[in-house]
């Protein structure tokens, strides 16, 4: 029969090394071509620097080293989205505050103008507060405590409440309700 190798098969056959024979290594000549094989490394007993998922830019991690890792950039409708999350307790207390402040103005008898500007100054603060919470949750979650944030319902909270305090003060001003409550109360 005939022989059915392939031609490249003569030619992979491994010889063992034999002392003496070929040229001796070259340590510092660069040759294309031909890696340069250097004695052997003791095994590393260092650890390797670890990378943690969404990390920032130029803040300590966890052992109080500077990083360079920076966090995935994701896009605007995603950053507004997760302003949304919590949006319903922001609403809630805006529309308690509005409706006390209502009662209040209506019940002044007066020009509307000054009550208005109150009301806008009021909202004002109440947005402030809304990124001040916002702030110091970066800050503190997710700089000093490494967690990530996946809304805004704290900081919806917090102005909600606020909102709900304010309220309640422009009802403290509405003499009516104060008689009302009192005498509900029974003082």
């Amino acid at each position: 029969m005939a022989d059915q190798t392939q031609p490249w098969a003569e030619r992979t056959v491994e010889v063992p090394p034999q002392p003496g024979v070929g040229v001796p290594p070259q340590p510092d000549a660069f040759r294309r071509g031909v890696a340069s094989v250097g004695q052997r490394r003791p095994p590393r007993t260092e650890q390797f620097p670890t990378v943690e998922h969404g990390g920032h830019a130029g803040h300590a991690g966890h052992d109080g080293q500077w990083s360079n890792v920076s966090a995935p950039r994701r896009p605007l409708s995603w950053h507004l989205n997760q302003l949304r999350v919590g949006g319903e307790w922001s609403a809630a207390g805006a529309l308690f505050a509005f409706v006390c402040w209502g009662i209040w103005a209506i019940s002044g008898r007066g020009n509307l103008g000054a009550p208005v500007l109150t009301f806008l100054l009021s909202l004002l603060v109440a947005a402030g507060l809304f990124g001040l919470s916002r702030l110091l949750g970066r800050v503190v979650l997710e700089r000093q405590l490494g967690r990530v944030r996946r809304s805004a319902r704290g900081a919806h909270l917090v102005t909600a409440v606020f909102l709900v305090g304010l309220g309640v003060a422009y009802l403290q001003q509405t003499e009516w309700v104060v008689s009302a409550w009192n005498w509900v109360t029974g003082n």
